[in-house]
């Protein structure tokens, strides 16, 4: 028996809305980033495009466990404006209280991919909105209970 490969015409890509409102920010990117990679599908093929396009709503309200949000000491972002002694960081916290909070959510699920052209265009399937509303109604997306798999993807507040 030969192993399947899957041909450019042969696949099936569906569009899925994920609501991110009080959902845990690792498990959500976990998640997504095997959705868009196409491995939940029995096609799957490595060196081709297989995954669905994911759209995320809500990401405003996503929750970072433990005191990732707040202090130094839990995530920080960096980044290098380029000129000598340039480092720059920020918080998790602050990036989701500022005016994108959107980019917390897409840079987990960027990191979760592989590091290669492939993942770049996987990436660009990925459309992530701080608010309720999206753009993509055309496409007739379907709802991904991302919620009801396990418990502990949606952070109780007691």
């Amino acid at each position: 028996m030969k192993t399947y490969s899957a041909k450019p015409s042969e696949i099936i890509k569906k569009w899925l809305v994920i609501d991110a409102k009080d959902a845990v920010l690792g498990r959500l990117a976990s998640n997504v980033a095997k959705l868009l990679r196409g491995k939940h599908k029995p096609t799957f093929t490595p060196h081709m495009d297989c995954g669905d396009n994911i759209i995320i709503i809500n990401a405003a309200h996503i929750h970072l466990t433990g005191n990732k949000a707040d202090t130094k000491d839990g995530k920080i972002y960096y980044r290098h404006t380029g000129f000598p002694g340039g480092i720059k960081d920020t918080t998790a916290g602050k990036i989701l209280a500022g005016k994108y909070p959107e980019r917390v959510v897409k840079m987990a699920i960027s990191r979760m991919l592989t590091s290669n052209v492939l993942s770049k265009k996987q990436l660009g399937n990925l459309y992530v909105y701080a608010g309720n509303e999206h753009p993509h109604v055309a496409q007739k997306p379907e709802v991904y209970d991302f919620v009801s798999q396990n418990s502990k993807n949606i952070k109780n507040n007691k």
